[in-house]
């Protein structure tokens, strides 16, 4: 695949900031006002999802030229190379075949895709034995609770789903260890009883450090209830890659599942990392998942630059970081479940185009991936909507709303309908400081008073935001909204002429926190470090006297 353009040669960059100039002092309320059509037009549906972006900072001319600079990125050329299994990963020589594990037949791909099937045959098996009460711990209990260890890929998605997807799950409870820290796997054992619990070890490599020494931890666990070293092919799986490390872990042969090299972590849950969520939500819903992926990778395949919802979503992303400077993404979904949605696509945008180099390893000297945050709902709402109203920084914005609620509490989830879509023209029509006036003069103060509190209360508005709403949150919808994010951050990318499935960036840390634990462990294999690092570690080696 040839190297990607930067963004800087794009001819479409100069018309883009000549408009970005004239855009900045326009109003967004006011194009709604004068483009009737507009709510209408800057509208598109795919795969059970819509998306309005009419409340952004753009019109049709920009729209248009953004538009070009996709044509002129060869975004769809790019597309079709990364649907099609081209090495589009080049630090590491490689496909990213997600998409390949969401496919209902595979075609084009079918060598690799038989595999693929296989696996799920097996996943099947699991989660269908331990949904039925088949499965059975040492002592001839049945199995009733899972406990997946993983880190960043292999925990994020599949608690993400599990989570998101509560009111599908059956009888057998799934649990989520990933902090290295003891807290969190004690935590989450306590409650459980060692006889009818299952670890799934989770880790590409089999070498993860967090994951591999809650293993040793979770196996203690189990050994030091009365279990046998043999008793162990009854309580632990793993996902891996690689067969020779988790044998030597001691888990058998045939309890380990496999993974391949063109599967990034981050993109993972479509394999056997999402075990767990199958087995939480049972077969068929995990299925239904996998095809709401489906349904948008079609739609990404398919649809035309203006109509192609992830290609949309990212050259706004675009738009706001390298023509309006803006350097973050809010997500705000009004949906308790998906209370975990921006800690996964944190991962997912942050690791995947947080690079400061092109496929060429030449600095690029224009800013690439934002920081992504957020938080669910109304909480929200009470802790940081403050900033995104009435702070300095621009902060472009994703709701994200369920029209329906599962619960039956039609009245409750009117009010929180009612708070999203307040919240999204809030942050556009904002409020004026006559407004702000006006306001406080019907509440009774005085003219002077009024005047004095009128500033604090008023609000720039003109700020951006998208709507993407879906009938309800069920198992399809889930899927084609990940599937959404995971295709928007590979434009956004391509567009910035970068390699979004290699992170190189997390490495040298793990190499340095070796050498540190290394000189805890003995402190005559200690290095030597900085004067402050020195310091910390003294002061660790003194509470433990």
């Amino acid at each position: 695949m040839p190297p990607s353009k930067t963004l800087d040669t794009l001819p479409a960059c100069d018309t883009l900031r000549r408009l970005a100039g004239q855009l900045q002092q326009a109003s967004i309320e006011q194009l709604l006002v004068e483009d009737p059509e507009r709510a209408q037009a800057f509208t598109r549906d795919a795969a059970g999802l819509q998306l309005d972006f009419s409340k952004h900072l753009v019109d049709r001319q920009v729209l248009s030229t953004l538009e070009l600079l996709a044509q002129q990125a060869d975004l769809p050329r790019r597309i079709k190379s990364l649907l099609d299994g081209d090495p589009v990963n080049n630090t590491e020589g490689r496909p990213a075949l997600h998409t390949l594990l969401r496919s209902a037949d595979g075609a084009g791909l079918e060598n690799l895709f038989a595999e693929v099937v296989a696996a799920r045959a097996r996943m099947r098996d699991y989660a269908d034995r331990l949904n039925s009460g088949q499965l059975q711990g040492y002592t001839g209990s049945i199995i009733t609770d899972v406990v997946n260890i993983g880190i960043g890929g292999s925990d994020l998605g599949p608690r993400l789903v599990t989570e998101a997807l509560q009111p599908y799950q059956g009888a057998v409870r799934c649990h989520y260890v990933a902090n290295v820290d003891p807290s969190d796997l004690q935590d989450t054992l306590r409650g459980l009883d060692p006889e009818t619990t299952l670890f799934i070890i989770c880790s590409k490599s089999f070498r993860t450090e967090e994951t591999l020494a809650n293993g040793l931890a979770a196996r203690s666990w189990m050994l030091a209830s009365g279990a046998q070293t043999s008793d162990l092919a009854r309580h632990f799986l793993a996902i891996t890659t690689n067969l020779d490390a988790a044998t030597e872990f001691g888990i058998d042969a045939g309890n380990c599942l496999p993974l391949w090299d063109w599967v990034g972590g981050r993109y993972s849950v479509w394999s056997a990392v999402g075990l767990s969520c199958a087995i939480a939500i049972g077969w068929e819903n995990f299925e239904q998942f996998l095809a709401g992926a489906n349904a948008m990778d079609r739609h990404f395949r398919e649809a035309p630059v203006a109509g192609n919802m992830p290609v949309l979503m990212s050259l706004l992303e675009v738009w706001y970081v390298n023509f309006l400077g803006a350097g973050n993404h809010v997500v705000l979904p009004y949906d308790h479940h998906l209370q975990k949605l921006p800690d996964f696509l944190q991962q997912l945008t942050m690791e995947s185009n947080g690079k400061r180099v092109s496929v060429d390893g030449e600095p690029l000297d224009y800013p690439t991936g934002p920081v992504l945050w957020g938080s669910a709902g109304t909480m929200g709402q009470h802790s940081f909507h403050q900033l995104l109203h009435q702070g300095t920084l621009l902060c472009p914005a994703d709701f994200i709303l369920p029209l329906s609620t599962h619960t039956g509490m039609t009245e409750q989830h009117r009010r929180l309908v009612a708070n999203c879509l307040a919240q999204s023209r809030a942050l556009m029509v904002g409020r004026s400081p006559e407004q702000a006036r006006k306001a406080l003069l019907g509440r009774g103060l005085d003219a002077a008073e009024a005047d004095r509190l009128a500033p604090h209360l008023a609000m720039p508005g003109n700020r951006p935001s998208s709507v993407i709403t879906m009938e309800s949150l069920t198992p399809a919808t889930l899927g084609a909204l990940l599937a959404l994010y995971e295709h928007r951050t590979f434009c956004s990318g391509q567009l910035w002429g970068i390699n979004p499935f290699d992170q190189w960036g997390v490495e040298l840390g793990k190499e340095i926190g070796a050498t540190i634990l290394a000189g805890l462990e003995d402190a005559s294999q200690s290095e030597k470090m900085d004067t402050a690092t020195e310091r910390l570690i003294r002061l660790w080696r003194e509470a433990q006297d």
